[in-house]
């Protein structure tokens, strides 16, 4: 199951469980739609991975299944 982060590591702006700015590589890097975008041109700096849109969970499924609040920032 995903953790569905809650920031981009990058500029550690708040990406909400059902935000459609909140993009992922296979190992779950997660990056805002501005930074994977424009800063890192689609590409995990981690991995290098593809970054593409995270899933959103259905609400109801949040209340069981919740998103981390683990804050991850990479420098």
């Amino acid at each position: 199951m995903l953790q569905l982060r809650p920031n981009c590591e990058s500029c550690d702006c708040d990406l909400p469980a059902d935000s459609t700015d909140a993009l992922i590589c296979s190992f779950e890097c997660t990056f805002c739609r501005e930074c994977a975008e424009n800063t890192l041109q689609g590409t995990c700096p981690n991995c290098s991975g593809e970054l593409v849109q995270r899933p959103r969970r259905p609400a109801a499924k949040l209340v069981k299944y919740p998103a981390s609040t683990e804050r991850v920032n990479k420098a």
